[in-house]
């Protein structure tokens, strides 16, 4: 479900795979290149939300979390491979979105990871659990809170690569996440080049 295309804005999907035991473990079912989402409020990923270990050190310590390149799993795994895609959506759903995430994050200390939800998609088993979620439950909740897109399951049998499949998604890249930024300001470059051509010509 989408709204008008007045007054549009932009959030991002991000899928990973960072090659961690546990990512490994969940592809074992899965057979998807990525198990691991996010959400992001901005192209840069500066604003990137999710559900998933708090500490890199102790997966047990997981919930509610801000994601960045900088920190966290990214930080440690390099080399994690990763695929961005940008969904357009209305400014009412932008400031939904905005609404939910503050939701989360003034009450984050109430929110764990759902690790029981992770055994149960793998059982293909519906669990509901008050305030846990795991990755891709926290983002498709997101998107149906907001009015953007109603998954034909369960939420609680979301999967990453569920996420993949809703409808008109723009594919914008797809490779290293420590290369993202840079593939970004390439891209930003050159535009800026084109411009002072274009004005040079002028």
């Amino acid at each position: 479900m989408y709204g008008d295309q007045m007054n549009e804005r932009s959030i991002y999907l991000l899928l990973t795979d960072t090659g961690t035991w546990f990512s490994r473990m969940i592809k074992l079912y899965t057979k998807a290149p990525y198990n691991h989402a996010s959400i992001s409020l901005d192209e840069n990923l500066k604003e990137l939300y999710s559900f998933g270990r708090k500490v890199y050190f102790n997966p047990l310590s997981a919930g509610f979390i801000k994601e960045g390149v900088d920190r966290g799993v990214f930080l440690y795994k390099k080399n994690t491979k990763c695929i961005v895609y940008k969904m357009v959506i209305s400014e009412r759903q932008y400031n939904e979105i905005l609404r939910k995430i503050a939701q989360f994050k003034y009450f984050e200390d109430q929110y764990r990871y759902n690790l029981l939800g992770v055994m149960a998609i793998a059982m293909n088993k519906r669990i509901k659990r008050k305030n846990a979620f795991t990755c891709s439950q926290f983002v498709a909740s997101i998107l149906d809170a907001s009015n953007i897109y109603v998954f034909d399951k369960y939420i609680e049998l979301i999967t990453p690569d569920d996420i993949t499949k809703i409808p008109h998604l723009q594919l914008i890249y797809e490779g290293k996440l420590c290369d993202y930024h840079q593939e970004r300001a390439s891209v930003f470059d050159s535009v800026i080049s084109d411009w002072n051509q274009y004005k040079a010509d002028f």
